[in-house]
């Protein structure tokens, strides 16, 4: 990974200054006793007092004790050293009923040189303790106050749909053994699995535990941190650097006076990086024991010049083994498909991601968190409005954006119903020639294929010529509100399926990030809009209406107003959605205009 040490907290300095009240702060040096080997900064170390900085964050907006409920996947990004600074960042993104999602952010600072740089960022979800007669503490809403905290207040549902399923989608991995092939392979001179085990026992004192006289999370995760170390070492012989803990939740507390066993083992090493699975239980006395946590870490063992070096294999030991061996590769799929789907920008991937079951979920947090993160920009210019219908632009860097906006005097839920099945399109979108369902992904995700005519470069259509007819192959993700205030969202991507490659006498087009959001605004009114991000290449398709010298945003819009009032009575059309073949979908995990614009639609490429 390249060093840019103060490229991420450049731009953050351009954000808005934060007014959250539930913002704290915590400021570290790094002295010797907090450091390992090659005097840097322990891991264990950080995860105390990252867990310390997102309490008080949380416990600030509760009013009442936290404790910690789960961890997000954290990827460290550089190493900190003796006699350098730790500045953590942390504050409630968004509440939820009894539980709330705290945002860290961790940099580096070095006195000496004044340079500053991001180490990591992490998600933590935390719950309040119940009250003496048992009851929970329902939390009070978060309000968000600039728009880096708007977008994360809006992601933060979605993030929390992606954590409820996370054991699902290691389930559905492992039941697909396709991709487990080549990795499953006997290799010559592997190390047995059974010579790195570690197991040790750690008597929990008053100084481990926190206010309310549970152990605390922090202690815990550095505990493990430890015994994951050593495993690694014992692998690789050499000191591995800890480079990911993947996603993990405490299923619960542990006392002053517990014993906590822990146990790590490498379930799985690849080419430069191994797995090593940790398990914590706790017991007192006699007690049965209690398993508190289990954890994944990604270690690597670096050169000299920072490079990573090439691991010996393992082989598994029989049964409990081989699933863990297995299940390493399924995680190992699951961090490529977030590092290429979600954690990279969406100019450094391929617009049409290959969409297969193993990836789905990401690709459909990817598509949901994109439209709220477009819809909640602050810099939307007017560039014409006819009849309050209004026409936005946003420009940033390399992509320009539209918005398209009004009112319409239909309930937001049948809006809703009516705009998310994109065959009713067809109605009033006289771009949309042809919509067909391909499969239901689940629930709230659709593939469709939409044909529709291409665009000359002045703007106009030649529909007449079947040579100048274009087709998308779209993921369609729908999603209710998850609190008040929440709009309902349809979110739409390209994405690429083996089944459906390009055909002639078609130009296959690609579409980044569009979709509608519909607010509910009075009685049986809607705020409805619709955006699309574009890239430079199309400008010129949109440029008259951008420009005022052309209405047929205002006329599409218009077509897609009437056809909502003709339906707003009639049997909603994802009533009829339940004829679908029910194979293959998910339960939906979340609590519980239009293109408008087609000409949006088919003149930015959808």
């Amino acid at each position: 990974m390249s060093f840019r040490p103060q490229d991420d907290l450049e731009e953050e300095e351009e954000e808005e200054e934060s007014a959250n009240p539930t913002e704290v702060k915590m400021s570290q040096i790094v002295m010797p006793c907090h450091s390992n080997h090659r005097q840097e900064l322990s891991v264990g170390q950080l995860l105390k007092w990252i867990d310390s900085t997102a309490c008080l964050s949380a416990e600030r907006h509760a009013g009442s004790s936290c404790v910690t409920a789960s961890m997000d996947d954290i990827h460290f990004e550089h190493t900190i050293s003796v006699g350098q600074v730790v500045n953590i960042k942390a504050k409630v993104n968004r509440a939820f009923n009894t539980s709330m999602e705290v945002g860290i952010v961790v940099s580096c600072e070095d006195l000496f040189s004044d340079r500053h740089w991001r180490v990591c960022h992490a998600y933590a979800t935390f719950v309040t303790q119940r009250t003496h007669t048992g009851n929970k503490v329902l939390l009070k809403p978060s309000v968000p106050h600039t728009q880096a905290e708007q977008v994360e207040y809006s992601v933060a549902a979605e993030r929390r749909r992606v954590r409820m399923v996370h054991d699902d989608i290691i389930k559905d991995l492992l039941s697909d053994r396709s991709f487990q092939q080549a990795d499953s392979l006997a290799v010559d001179n592997a190390v047995a699995a059974e010579k790195t085990k570690v197991e040790s026992v750690e008597l929990v004192l008053p100084p481990h535990a926190n206010h309310q006289v549970n152990t605390f999370g922090g202690q815990i995760m550095a505990w493990m941190v430890n015994v994951a170390t050593i495993a690694a070492s014992r692998l690789c012989q050499a000191h591995p650097t800890l480079r990911t803990i993947d996603m993990f939740t405490f299923r619960g507390p542990s006392q002053v006076g517990d014993r906590l066993l822990l146990r790590a083992i490498v379930n799985n090493a690849f080419k430069n990086s191994m797995e090593v699975g940790v398990r914590a239980e706790a017991y007192h006395g006699d007690g049965p024991n209690r398993h508190i946590n289990s954890a994944f870490m990604t270690f690597e063992v670096l050169d000299d010049h920072g490079t990573p070096c090439t691991l010996p294999r393992i082989r598994p030991e029989a049964l409990e083994g081989r699933r863990r061996f297995e299940e390493a590769i399924a995680r190992k799929k699951i961090r490529l498909d977030r590092k290429y789907i979600i954690s990279c920008k969406q100019t450094e991937v391929p617009l049409s991601v290959p969409c297969d079951p193993r990836n789905q979920v990401y690709l459909s947090y990817n598509n949901i968190s994109a439209l709220k993160m477009l819809a909640a920009k602050k810099n939307w210019l007017l560039s014409s409005e006819k009849d309050k219908v209004h026409l936005y632009t946003l420009e940033q860097k390399s992509t320009l954006s539209i918005r398209v906006e009004a009112e319409v005097d239909v309930p937001a839920h049948r809006a809703f119903c009516l705009l998310s099945e994109l065959r009713n399109r067809t109605n009033w979108d006289t771009h949309y020639q042809k919509c067909e369902l391909i499969r239901p992904v689940d629930d709230d995700d659709f593939l469709y294929r939409v044909v529709t005519p291409s665009v000359s470069r002045g703007g106009g259509t030649t529909p007449t010529s079947p040579k100048t007819l274009q087709d998308f192959i779209l993921l369609a993700s729908r999603r209710r509100p998850c609190g008040s205030g929440d709009p309902y969202v349809i979110a739409l991507r390209s994405v690429s399926l083996p089944t459906h490659p390009p055909t002639e006498g078609f130009n296959r087009g690609e579409v980044l990030c569009a979709g509608f959001t519909i607010l509910e605004t009075r009685n049986n009114t809607s705020l409805i809009s619709y955006y699309n991000q574009a890239s430079p290449e199309v400008l010129p398709y949109i440029s008259t209406d951008i420009a005022g010298l052309s209405s047929s945003f205002y006329h599409t819009f218009c077509a897609c107003s009437q056809y909502l009032a003709r339906n707003r009575l009639q049997p909603a059309p994802e009533e009829q959605t339940d004829q679908y073949p029910a194979e293959n979908r998910e339960d939906p995990t979340c609590d519980n205009v239009t293109d408008s614009l087609s000409l949006a639609l088919h003149n930015t490429q959808l």
